[in-house]
């Protein structure tokens, strides 16, 4: 866990210092967003089996990208629904998981800038940490409660028409554990799992 909070300690204060030291005439765009989130939980034991289902997405974002370079920031407040079905026990019926986040993820993004049709299209990729705080109940059943924050490292792509519209992929990997399950079949170890996680969305920047 420490190593994490160093990796994300070391990115924040890279992005500051990137920023800090970038000329005032950037260009900064405001915008919606929204799209689908397909969740697939990662556990550290193959006990459990599960089976991965859709979820949505939408909020707002920022982007400020330095002229020339390409380069620039993407940040957003995103409200983000996940779900997810698993079977706790060989007895069991399949539980219905569905978990409601606050994400913020910040990315750096470099747009590629393609002569005669710049103006039109440019693709882009992205990367960076994302921070989701739950606000759904923590306490499911007796089987699990969900984890308070999440930590994920994003990669993504996407493609920019005519300097408003915006369509990405990207695929989140999960730092922390979401899920902590307790006494499956009258075993009391913990069972812990991540996110592992792709997000679709459309964006349209003012």
């Amino acid at each position: 866990m420490k190593s994490i909070r160093n990796i994300i300690t070391v990115a924040m204060v890279a992005l500051v210092a990137f920023f800090a030291a970038v000329p005032a005439a950037g260009q900064l765009k405001f915008g919606i967003k929204a799209g689908a989130a397909i969740n697939d939980l990662k556990f550290d034991t193959d006990i459990l089996s599960k089976d991965n289902r859709a979820g949505f997405t939408g909020g707002i974002m920022l982007e400020f990208t330095v002229p020339l370079i390409g380069v620039g920031l993407d940040a957003s407040a995103m409200y983000v629904h996940r779900t997810a079905e698993f079977q706790p026990d060989v007895n069991a019926d399949m539980e219905s998981s569905g978990r409601d986040y606050i994400d913020i993820p910040i990315n750096l993004k470099y747009k590629l800038s393609i002569p005669v049709v710049e103006k039109v299209i440019k693709p882009f990729v992205t990367t960076g940490p994302s921070f989701a705080f739950l606000v759904s109940k923590k306490d499911v059943n007796e089987f699990f409660k969900n984890k308070t924050c999440d930590i994920a490292w994003n990669f993504g792509f996407g493609l920019e028409f005519l300097s408003h519209v915006q369509i990405a992929a990207s695929y989140g990997i999960g730092l922390t554990n979401t899920l902590e399950f307790v006494g499956l079949s009258g075993n009391k170890a913990t069972i812990e799992g991540k996110n592992r996680y792709w997000t679709v969305t459309a964006a349209y920047l003012f």
